[in-house]
């Protein structure tokens, strides 16, 4: 998985970024990991990132998503990622795999 952050638009000039390239002085949320939906889904496909929000939800388990025009990427901490696999086969999903 990769080690995507958050951080001040100030300190780096990307709001996102990997948790390996933000600057040690910077102010940042750390360790946070992404999931990775991979498409393309077609625009008329409905509920896809909702199916995998909600097992998330219901286990209690924060995420930040981000969508592009063809990848979902949920990201989630790092201490939650076992509870996440595990909510999320319970829930259907398969090859819960790992974003770049």
């Amino acid at each position: 998985m990769s080690s995507p952050y958050v951080c001040d638009e100030d300190a780096c000039p990307e709001d996102i970024c990997r948790e390996d390239r933000v600057p040690d002085a910077a102010l940042a949320e750390r360790g946070w990991l992404a999931l990775k939906l991979e498409g393309p889904f077609p625009f008329s496909m409905t509920g896809l990132l909702a199916s995998f929000l909600q097992p998330l939800a219901e286990a209690q388990i924060p995420i930040f998503a981000i969508s592009t025009f063809d990848t979902d990427y949920v990201l989630i901490k790092r201490e939650n990622l076992e509870q996440a696999v595990a909510a999320l086969g319970a829930a259907g999903h398969e090859n819960i795999g790992q974003a770049g």
